[in-house]
């Protein structure tokens, strides 16, 4: 019965020094085991792995390629225009034993990697204009950005993969004045394609109107010649029929004559019995 109390006892011991013993490193994950914060070993492979119960303790980190979003920051080109940069990191612990010595943890390393990479891109960016930070040259700038990061990240056993910028805009400030600027400009622009298209119109008009003049013109003149050519063609008929018949001729025109000077019949005339204008009313004998 003694024996058996004690047996209980030390089988509980060894079960818990054989649990604090073990640790399981996962796929994505590196470990450097501690003694009293004394790093003695870098694990880098998956597995079962042991330590030193009690004495020796486990720091995980991460392996796998990581985010970081830095705070927008504002940058004055070299032309003195302001832009506020936005940009964003990937980052891998490389050296797990560096890292942790220099940084110690994963939330420090990304506040001295968010203030390295700002401090880059202020100073890569201020040497260049706005018009360049615009335009695709802007990969050339964030390449340079780039290495400069990762020449200090290496002290801290961290390799950056990527840095880009989401999104650069300019202060809401300049945002407003540009717009300001850009709707003067386009209202400038409308009122010289108003007034191009008066002028436009104007000569469009003149050269319509100096047409219809010249036509109308044109047109007159052809009726008053074809006028004239048809008086010619009409007094020659009536030479050549005066020519063949005088009587019947005179005749004719006494009636038209007549026709006109009684037109209404109201019309009062006074002339003599004899008048050659009422030959033809005489006695049939004469």
């Amino acid at each position: 019965m003694k024996a058996g109390k004690f047996i209980l006892p030390i089988i509980i011991l060894i079960a818990a020094t054989l649990f604090f013993s073990i640790f399981i490193v996962k796929e994505v994950n590196q470990a450097i085991v501690l003694q009293f914060g004394d790093p003695k070993r870098i694990i880098l492979k998956p597995g079962l792995n042991f330590k030193i119960p009690f004495i020796q303790n486990v720091v995980f980190l991460d392996k796998r390629v990581l985010n970081l979003d830095t705070p927008p920051e504002e940058v004055i080109a070299s032309d003195q225009k302001r832009l506020i940069v936005d940009a964003f990191a990937r980052f891998q612990i490389v050296d797990p034993l560096k890292f942790y010595i220099s940084v110690g943890n994963e939330r420090v390393a990304r506040s001295r990697l968010a203030t390295i990479i700002n401090s880059r891109i202020r100073n890569v960016l201020g040497q260049q204009k706005l018009q360049t930070l615009l335009s695709e040259d802007r990969s050339k700038q964030m390449a340079l950005i780039q290495q400069g990061v990762n020449n200090e990240a290496e002290n801290f056993g961290i390799n950056i993969v990527d840095v880009r910028i989401k999104r650069a805009d300019l202060p809401q400030a300049n945002s407003d004045a540009i717009f300001r600027r850009m709707q003067t400009e386009r209202e400038r622009e409308a009122k010289e394609f108003r007034a191009k298209g008066a002028e436009m119109a104007v000569t469009i008009t003149s050269t319509a109107d100096k047409e219809v003049t010249v036509i109308l013109a044109d047109a007159q003149k052809k009726s008053e010649i074809m006028k004239g050519e048809g008086d010619g063609l009409k007094n020659k008929i009536f030479a050549d029929a005066f020519g063949q018949d005088p009587e019947f001729f005179g005749f004719y025109r006494a009636m038209q004559a007549y026709q006109k000077a009684l037109i209404g019949g109201e019309t009062s005339m006074i002339l003599s019995p004899d008048s050659e204008f009422f030959k033809f009313f005489g006695n049939k004998e004469n």
